[in-house]
């Protein structure tokens, strides 16, 4: 069991109900378990059938492999950014989309804490210096919109900082959206019951138990908190040059599938294939705050 994490049973007020949540209890409660995929206005009472999901990914693959061939020919860029809750599926969002295209070109970026060095630089400074050159497409799992979330509620950064932030990501990302590049900005939602099962699964398995640390613990009774900047950090940021692309992220196969879809559909590459990409589920995915609404 990961050092870091500080075992504890937190009282959560779930729903105008108060609740006590044990991620230590190898017994995930009931309360949990029976909320946890309709929590947050999810639209489908079951997961997307693996075997659906594996067939339709396939498909999606093969077309991202096309995109990459492409971006080597032609010299494009792409930059998408993954944004949520812990235990949203950012990563398994990004693993899923790269797992075939070339690491050479297609990389991941997860910047852990700033250096001092860094702390002392422009606050963007260190994302930038990670753009993609040439060719490239550069997934990042957590961006500079951690001053948008994690850093106001869990006082990592000024009120100062954090409106300042608000002002300046639209500036910076206009000047990317002008130069070229394909950005793509994706918030995946989650509802609460499901956010703590994913907890308590990461808590409770030996392979995944590294996933968990105090951070999320702690934010465990800040849930309200990150709803409010996650609402304004949309309502501020969503432009009609760097728009946010909400989706619903309880059954991580769907959202998988459509952010996947999303990016295929926005860019016109050698030997595109309409069918294979298949239809957006506007159930699961769509443009802006009003999405979550």
């Amino acid at each position: 069991m990961a050092d870091d994490v500080e075992s504890r049973a937190v009282e959560l007020d779930i729903r105008g109900e108060k609740r006590v949540f044990d991620v230590d209890n190898a017994v995930l409660p009931d309360w949990v378990d029976k909320a946890a995929l309709e929590s947050g206005g999810y639209p489908y009472d079951k997961h997307l059938k693996e075997e659906q999901y594996l067939e339709e990914l396939k498909k999606l693959q093969i077309e991202l492999v096309k995109v990459q061939f492409w971006l080597q020919a032609t010299g494009k860029r792409v930059m998408a950014l993954f944004e949520g809750r812990d235990a949203a599926g950012k990563g398994g969002a990004i693993s899923a989309s790269s797992a075939h295209m070339n690491p050479r070109l297609a990389r991941a970026v997860a910047l852990a804490k700033p250096t001092d060095r860094e702390a002392g630089q422009w606050y963007f400074q260190r994302y930038v210096a990670q753009f993609p050159t040439a060719g490239e497409f550069v997934l990042f799992d957590r961006s500079w919109y951690n001053r948008a979330g994690v850093e106001p509620v869990m006082g990592f950064c000024t009120h100062k900082q954090y409106e300042d932030f608000l002002n300046q990501a639209p500036q910076l990302e206009k000047v990317i959206a002008h130069e070229g590049i394909f950005f793509f900005k994706f918030y995946l939602d989650i509802g609460r019951e499901m956010q703590l099962k994913r907890f308590h699964d990461r808590r409770n398995d030996p392979l995944k138990v590294w996933k968990l640390s105090s951070m999320d613990i702690a934010a465990l009774t800040k849930w309200g908190d990150y709803s409010e900047k996650r609402d304004r950090m949309l309502k501020e940021t969503h432009t009609e040059f760097a728009p946010w692309t909400v989706i619903r992220a309880n059954d991580k196969r769907r959202a998988r599938l459509n952010l996947i879809r999303h990016m295929l559909k926005t860019m016109d590459y050698d030997g595109k294939d309409k069918d294979a990409i298949g239809k957006l589920d506007d159930k699961i995915i769509g443009s802006g705050p009003h999405f979550l609404k």
